[in-house]
């Protein structure tokens, strides 16, 4: 219903959830019910960008900006012109990177590192993260005034042990996609496979199920139901 609601608008949408909750899928969702579904989704993971070169990933660089540019390069946010940019791990920006988006969320303008003109870019900003950026603030690990910017909506994802009953939902649409992937007919759910998973934490939530379940049914092809011995020891 959230996801809906923000679909509908051009506030900027900050995910909060643990690892594996699914919100890069939102982000998705969002994007593709929204009126910039025809644009590009360009998604970026924070915590994978070097830090020496994440400006010039960002925002691009023209040739020579730095060793290495040997020729312009466009950044991943005019990339994301006329569509969404979606800024996953949004925690992990070094501070000086964020000073300089808090300027182009403000301006919706870039300047490419070594570049003298600024360049407009129209995009809807949704961004992620499994941190709390409030305690962040607090510590100065992350600017109080981007935070209020990336939080036009918040959207909180719920940990998969926190609502066990839709875990029978997912096994379910899940092992049917993973039998159509393996070419074998579609498997019956014991009850004690589907206790086994609902007993188990999931503290890699949705993805580990999802892992988990692609695993099971790969050593399980033959079997016509899975049972909990089928399932992983730990879980």
């Amino acid at each position: 219903e959230h996801a809906a609601r923000a679909a509908a608008s051009e506030v900027s949408v900050l995910l909060n959830g643990e690892t594996g909750t699914g919100k890069e899928l939102v982000a998705r969702a969002v994007h593709r019910n929204s009126r910039r579904a025809k644009g590009p989704f360009v998604a970026v993971d924070c915590a994978a960008l070097p830090e020496t070169i994440v400006e010039g990933l960002l925002f691009g660089s023209e040739k020579g900006a730095y060793t290495g540019a040997d020729r312009p390069r466009e950044g991943l946010i005019v990339q994301a012109n006329g569509g969404t940019l979606f800024l996953d791990e949004v925690g992990e920006l070094p501070m000086a990177v964020q000073k300089a988006f808090l300027r182009v969320l403000q301006e919706r303008k870039v300047r490419p590192v070594g570049g003298k003109a600024e360049l407009d870019c129209d995009f809807r900003l949704i961004a992620a993260t499994n941190r709390d950026l409030d305690a962040m603030c607090k510590d100065g690990q992350f600017r109080e005034d981007l935070l209020f910017r990336l939080r036009g909506m918040s959207i909180t994802l719920p940990a998969l042990r926190h609502h066990k009953p839709d875990i029978e939902l997912f096994a379910r649409h899940y092992t049917g996609v993973f039998c159509d992937r393996y070419g074998v007919p579609d498997k019956e759910l014991s009850q004690d496979f589907l206790d086994a998973l609902r007993d188990y934490t999931w503290p890699g939530n949705i993805r580990e199920l999802v892992n988990n379940l692609e695993g099971t049914i790969s050593l399980a092809l033959e079997e016509p139901i899975l049972y909990a011995v089928h399932l992983p020891v730990h879980i």
